[in-house]
């Protein structure tokens, strides 16, 4: 089968981030599969752009044996004015439909995946275009996040996103969701027929990360040989809200060894560097972004792994990645997560859900887990046991390929 995946943020090799197509296209192979990847040239984390794809329009490039990536253009003026932002949103939807057109013969299936969700433009001509099935798939429920976060503000644009929205899903031979939560919108408010909808969620990679030694090279590089140690894993912007970490952190200040390892990139980290240095948070550390192979290393140089959201509506239906990794390294989980991420950690017993708005409650977990060594053993090792049972990636992608198999068929 050929696999033609429209995917503006899949990773480099060894870029830090989420990896789930990565992965993905790993296994496919593995099945056999042939794989064509149209992606951006900036990073979504950091978003910058690489000097190899400056002034590029389109960049061909050779990932592995059996997958092709084309790395189209992406405007970087997207926080530089209402014109860069239009530009930001719109130069990948222009420039990977042109690369597809020009580029890309026709293939069994596309898979649009989403945010941004403006890609579904390009994924809805290149099924008319190209006459090819598409699946459409919702990593993150737009334009509903992104107003909610205030990353969408104008009227016209959220008039767009909403018209993107429903054409998207109109012209989706089949519609994937990371989360029940999602499947549940898409029914009750968005009245999609159910016999439309899959559910191949996010899951965990289990030959990447796995419990390793905890007194690693990160503690000694870091000096942090004996400090008990908090870390965040991810992207530093409006919707992490990683004030909230610093809040705590704040609370934390008499206990010398208690550390918060903040690793990651984004548009918030100047500001939250900035604010840590002027309080005086010497029991803060940020560390830039690293590269996946090394991500495990951290991961497991921690004694507990958190992660934070804006408290809204919306982030009460998402699975963040970060959660299966942590607990792919039988970490115990602090979670700032309100919904379906909360239900996921106590259903599996491997952490706690903590209010990211009180850090005094946030700060009794910690010293809680701090306190007690065999209950961060115990949580860390029934998260590691729930993931292998129920969200292997491997097992995913599997599920995903049978799916993708009905649809090309059809």
């Amino acid at each position: 089968m050929k696999i033609l995946v429209l995917h503006q943020y899949f990773l480099g090799k060894d870029d830090p981030g989420g990896s789930r197509f990565n992965q993905f296209v790993k296994y496919w192979e593995d099945m056999g599969h042939e794989i064509i990847v149209v992606a951006g040239t900036v990073h979504y984390i950091s978003g910058q752009k690489e000097d190899k794809y400056k002034g590029k329009w389109i960049v061909k490039e050779k990932y592995s044996e059996k997958t092709t990536v084309l790395r189209t253009y992406v405007s970087e003026a997207y926080n530089k004015s209402f014109v860069g932002r239009l530009w930001g949103y719109f130069s990948f939807t222009i420039s990977s439909l042109s690369a597809i057109l020009l580029k890309v013969k026709k293939h069994d299936v596309i898979i649009v995946t989403s945010p941004p969700l403006f890609v579904g433009i390009t994924g809805i001509l290149t099924k008319l275009f190209k006459r090819m099935p598409m699946v459409f798939e919702i990593r993150d429920l737009w334009p509903e996040s992104a107003i909610d976060t205030g990353v969408l503000n104008n009227k016209l644009i959220i008039k767009m996103a909403y018209l993107v929205e429903k054409l998207s899903y109109k012209y989706a031979d089949k519609i994937n969701v990371l989360t029940p939560a999602f499947k549940q919108t898409l029914i009750e408010k968005k009245g999609i027929r159910e016999e439309k909808i899959i559910f191949i969620p996010n899951g965990a990679d289990l030959d990447i990360f796995k419990p390793g030694i905890k007194h690693n090279w990160v503690r000694e590089k870091y000096n942090l040989q004996d400090k008990f140690i908090i870390t965040y894993m991810g992207a530093h912007g409006v919707a992490n809200e990683l004030d909230s970490l610093l809040d705590v952190a704040k609370e934390c200040k008499d206990y010398k060894d208690i550390t918060f390892m903040l690793i990651g990139d984004g548009m918030q980290k100047k500001a939250l560097v900035q604010r840590a240095t002027e309080e005086g948070l010497d029991n803060v550390l940020f560390i830039d972004s690293q590269p996946k192979k090394m991500i495990p290393d951290f991961c497991n140089a921690s004694d507990v792994c958190t992660a934070v959201l804006k408290k809204v509506e919306t982030f009460k239906t998402v699975y963040p990645n970060k959660v299966f990794d942590y607990m792919s390294c039988a970490k115990p989980i602090l979670l700032g997560i309100d919904g379906v991420a909360r239900k996921l950690v106590e259903e599996s017993r491997s952490g706690y859900y903590v209010d990211p708005e009180n850090p005094i409650e946030f700060k009794k977990k910690i010293l809680e887990l701090y306190q007690n060594q065999q209950l961060q053993k115990q949580l860390g090792e029934n998260g590691l046991a729930y993931v292998q049972e129920n969200f292997s990636r491997e097992n995913l992608a599997k599920k995903y390929a049978n799916e993708i198999k009905k649809v090309a068929k059809k």
